[in-house]
């Protein structure tokens, strides 16, 4: 589709263990360490990524989960579904589809109650080197490379209220540490991005059309084996004159009865979404999986 979703591909196939026996699902790394889905379906937190692979495969196996998402803000509601998959925790490929309800806010914007954008997003992502549980003698984190494409609808409408374009890909590195006896995860990430609330009002406008780099982040801690609390905390651009946008965090609490269930509540910010006021609200996200 790109020539960076190729490269991330090529890179993860010509990372394959060579002669190694495949077990689908084998459940192989800790509890918790897939992390969640975040809101465009990558293995993360609420609002950002991590460099952790999604699933519990190991090196010799594959893992799959599906989620879905559900964010009550004052004026708007968020939903997002998708499925990822996790190869020889290596590689990570995920699909999520969101819908931003702008319920009676749709009215007063002039685009009719209940009014939906729909967003489409496709990713890959790419473990690099180091391995954030394994690797407790160096300080070395996991580091991953990833790439997000987005398409979201309603491209007429996306340009008069100022933004260039109704898709484009993001790009992002990301770095994950364990302290596994402090219990603690630290992540952080820059990517590279055009996106106007997360993508979901279009890329590019005419305050500012190019990437700019963005960080996002977070920490996790294990209050016990199968339950995490954290934030995560994501800066975003500024690209449209019309109205201005705010960085976005979470604060989360996340249970994991089984590796096979995960189950997400958290007090996520928007900051200021389409002249609305602050936008933060209840998140809410359910993950299934092997």
């Amino acid at each position: 589709m790109h020539r960076a979703i190729i490269v991330l591909l090529s890179a993860a196939i010509y990372a394959d263990p060579a002669g190694a026996q495949t077990t689908l699902g084998d459940g192989g790394r800790l509890l918790a360490t897939g992390g969640v889905s975040q809101i465009e379906g990558a293995g993360g937190g609420g609002v950002a990524v991590w460099a952790l692979i999604t699933g519990y495969g190991s090196r010799d196996s594959y893992g799959v989960n599906a989620h879905y998402t559900h964010v009550a803000l004052p004026d708007f509601e968020v939903r997002s579904a998708g499925a990822a998959a996790g190869v020889f925790d290596r590689v990570e490929v995920s699909y999520a589809h969101t819908w931003f309800d702008t319920n009676e806010a749709g009215a007063s914007l002039g685009l009719g109650e209940d009014f939906t954008f729909e967003q489409d997003v496709i990713g890959v992502k790419v473990r690099l080197f180091g391995d954030a549980v394994y690797d407790q003698h160096t300080w070395v984190p996991q580091v991953s490379a990833g790439v997000q494409y987005k398409s979201t609808s309603e491209g007429d409408i996306l340009r008069v209220i100022g933004a260039e374009d109704d898709a484009d890909f993001d790009y992002y590195i990301a770095a994950s540490k364990l302290f596994l006896r402090q219990n603690l995860l630290v992540n952080g990430a820059v990517r590279f991005t055009r996106g106007n609330q997360f993508g979901i009002l279009g890329y590019g406008g005419d305050e500012e059309d190019g990437h700019t780099p963005q960080f996002e982040g977070g920490l996790a801690y294990l209050l016990r084996r199968d339950l995490v609390v954290g934030g995560d905390y994501r800066t975003r651009p500024d690209n449209l004159g019309f109205a201005e946008e705010n960085d976005a965090y979470d604060i989360f609490v996340a249970w994991f009865p089984s590796k096979r269930l995960s189950l997400t509540a958290a007090y996520a910010d928007l900051g200021d979404v389409a002249l609305q006021g602050d936008q933060g609200g209840a998140y809410i996200s359910l993950q299934a999986g092997f």
